[in-house]
């Protein structure tokens, strides 16, 4: 299989190549290249130069929806699928191409942040703010071949405002359903070598039940965050630059039980995080050799507690604390006009502990002391371009583990792209991993000191075509992911153990027409079947939760004039399978389908105030994301933007 799999690459790769070299230089085409990328190689490329599947949220899109929150920004996105327990600072996670959430790396202007106090790895996307957002970057895919550990499915990247325009102040203000508010104050600017960029924020809320209110729950769970984020950056001289970046937030959340009945008054969630990195770029004989030298840190504490209740007769408390430090050096050489070549080195260093007391008619308690791992990593990337039609990414990684070992890891990506017809085709092969936490390391009741990484395989192949200068686009990608010693709970040992297999296949599809210059159209479709293909599944059990098999929207921008700017969009989800842990044993559940309508406008009086609004769930439809946790019903916001200078 594997010698198969290895011609038919090599074939393809072969008759890409003599097509490419057969198409004469007068059928290359103009086409506008303006959308850059840098998730996908770590440096700066046209997006139709590469194979890899990536979507690009722009600032203009954000702007646009006048988003509360992240959740909002990638809800129509195809290959991603969200469910939230509950409102605003409940746990949100996002599913790419049906694999699990932990399975996604996150990224904050290429500081990584996903959580290493917490067993999974995962990262919650209710925790980060959308203020001083710039642009958002999808890459569908392992991609572990360039960035190691946790991109087994994909990486979502935020980039933040640098402040690379003229000094500016802005402060905005938003209110609305739920007793829903936020406050953000904004500069940032470039004075003379020196860009920078400061937010301060406040988000709060009274909420609705995170326990859905059908079942009876009707205390409401409120939110209060606070966030603040710098970026500041010093050109020292042409051929060497530095930035340093910060961010701190702290946030309380108010949560309920697990299930239909877990209405809970009692049920506090305290997150405080701390990220800091510090980067620094050198250019070499004339630009054709560039390094970058960055530093980083990421500390998250969790806080839960509950006290007893008419309805659970116990209480607990809960200490989560967990810090990340590394250090990554990366070279790009431009070895010719055609041919770039990346490698680079970095080193983790992870260290956790925490806590969990439970006092019922039995009390329990879990210290778990505070434990390291360190991981070191190598790569090499080469970036090459066969005339003007043939492009080709290859990748190599190597990362040992102080526990595992070794984990090596690869990816290869060729695009063709046929200039006369605008039709471009594209094929990637990536493998993937994640290494185990420290909490199923070490953990004294379920830990087990030898573990493997998990492991991923990831193919998909399909064509993107180009009408227009670029106005008009749209392509269907085909992939299939296979995940292999997966973490699992083995009820004889009663460790973790890697026991668990999956897989996922599908289809996405996306159309793109800039109809006028006020006028844009996006739509998209993503059909999935995500299977658990561990031992003893049953036909019944097999697919996995929380996965729509299909998912639709359409998202328009429209400005009306030159100072009214509009959107709207429309998202369908799919039935979805999950349980209901209310009952013992938990029982297969369906969540019906929904189908959600969004508008958001906005109006610039004068060239200093602009006033905004947006409708949510415009229908008020009546859906689940998490079997037994509200949802919001028909919600209005409007706001103001201040922009004295």
């Amino acid at each position: 299989m594997e010698t198969l799999k290895n011609f038919f690459l090599l074939s393809l790769i072969f008759i890409l190549l003599q097509i490419s070299f057969a198409q004469s230089p007068d059928s290359v085409r103009s086409y506008n290249l303006s959308e850059v990328v840098v998730t996908a190689t770590r440096t700066p490329n046209q997006s139709l130069e590469l194979a890899n599947s990536i979507t690009v949220i722009d600032s203009k899109e954000i702007a646009s929806k006048n988003s509360i929150n992240l959740y909002d920004l990638l809800n129509n996105e195809y290959g991603l699928s969200l469910s939230s327990q509950g409102g605003a600072g409940t746990l949100t996670n996002v599913y790419m191409r049906g694999s699990n959430s932990n399975y996604i790396l996150v990224l904050v202007d290429g500081i990584e942040l996903n959580l290493n106090n917490d067993p999974t790895g995962v990262f919650d996307f209710s925790s980060f703010p959308i203020d001083n957002i710039e642009r958002i970057e999808i890459l569908r895919g392992p991609q572990s071949a360039i960035y190691g550990s946790d991109a087994m499915a994909g990486i979502i990247n935020i980039i933040t405002n640098k402040g690379d325009v003229n000094p500016g102040f802005s402060f905005s203000a938003m209110g609305g359903s739920y007793k829903t508010y936020r406050f953000n104050a904004l500069s940032s600017g470039r004075i003379d070598k020196i860009n920078y960029s400061v937010s301060l924020s406040r988000h709060g809320s009274d909420g609705f039940s995170a326990a859905n209110k059908k079942y009876g729950n009707t205390e409401n769970d409120g939110y209060l965050k606070d966030q603040f984020i710098s970026n500041l950056g010093y050109q020292l001289s042409a051929n060497i630059s530095n930035n340093m970046f910060f961010r701190y937030i702290k946030s309380k959340s108010d949560l309920d039980q697990s299930g239909k009945f877990g209405d809970d008054p009692t049920f506090i969630y305290n997150l405080e995080e701390i990220n800091l990195n510090n980067e620094t770029r050198f250019k070499l004989f004339d630009d054709s050799w560039s390094q970058k030298v960055s530093v980083s840190f990421l500390r998250n504490v969790r806080k839960y507690k509950f006290d007893e209740t008419p309805n659970n007769p116990a209480s607990s408390r809960s200490l989560y604390d967990g810090r990340k430090y590394k250090i990554d050096w990366q070279n790009n050489i431009q070895i010719s006009s055609s041919n770039q070549l990346s490698f680079g080195l970095d080193f983790q260093y992870d260290e956790a502990q925490s806590e969990y007391l439970y006092f019922s008619s039995f009390n329990y308690e879990s210290i778990f002391p505070k434990m390291h791992s360190k991981i070191f990593g190598g790569y090499i990337l080469d970036q090459m371009k066969f005339g003007e039609s043939f492009f080709i990414t290859t990748g190599i990684r190597t990362d040992k583990h102080d526990k595992f070992g070794t984990s090596t890891t690869y990816q290869i990506a060729p695009a063709m792209i046929f200039w006369e017809s605008g039709t471009k085709v594209k094929l990637t092969i990536g493998t993937g991993f994640k290494s185990p936490s420290l909490f199923y390391l070490y953990d004294p009741a379920f830990g087990n000191k030898d573990l493997k990484p998990e492991k991923s395989l990831g193919i998909d192949f399909g064509f993107e075509q180009y009408f227009w200068n670029e106005n008009f686009s749209f392509g269907t990608t085909f992939f299939v992911n296979y995940f292999k010693e997966m973490f699992g709970f083995d009820p004889n040992t009663f460790r973790t153990v890697n026991i668990n297999k999956a897989q996922t296949n599908g289809i996405e599809f996306f159309a793109k027409c800039k109809l006028s210059d006020n006028l844009l159209l996006k739509s998209n479709y993503t059909f999935t079947k995500a299977f658990d293909k561990s031992e003893g599944i049953t036909t019944e059990e097999e697919n996995l939760l929380r996965r729509p098999e299909h998912k639709a929207s359409v998202f328009v921008i429209y400005d009306l004039t030159e100072k009214i700017n509009s959107s709207f969009e429309v998202i369908y989800v799919g039935n979805r399978y999950d349980k209901d842990f209310s009952s013992f044993p938990a029982t297969r559940v369906t969540l019906d389908s929904y189908l959600l309508i969004n508008f958001a406008a906005s109006y610039k009086l004068t060239d200093y105030l602009e006033i905004s609004g947006r409708a949510e769930n415009i229908l008020n439809s009546e859906y689940e994301e998490v079997f037994g946790y509200g949802t919001p019903g028909i919600s209005f916001y409007a706001g103001i933007t201040l922009k004295p200078f």
